[in-house]
């Protein structure tokens, strides 16, 4: 849980989400794996899941390259911090 949170804080950081949905999935396949969703006002789904069915028409817009390497750099920090901790 240290790093869903570590990455949930950098998404925070760089992304400035309304809200975030975390989601634990694995309904075939035995395993793991997180979901960490920013979800927006404006999204076309808010304020339903993010699977769910649209309400809204939206384009949201993507990370440029500068933004995805500030989140890389901000997730690594924040996971680097929550292991150096303990």
């Amino acid at each position: 849980m240290q790093v869903v949170f570590a990455v949930e804080t950098a998404v925070r950081e760089v992304i400035l989400p309304d809200k975030i949905n975390l989601a634990s999935l694995g309904n075939k396949t035995p395993h793991v794996h997180w979901h960490v969703i920013p979800r927006f006002s404006h999204d076309k789904h808010f304020p339903n899941s993010h699977w769910g069915e649209a309400v809204r028409e939206s384009h949201m817009p993507q990370l440029n390259a500068t933004q995805k390497q500030l989140l890389a750099d901000k997730i690594k920090a924040h996971i680097d911090s929550a292991f150096s901790s303990n």
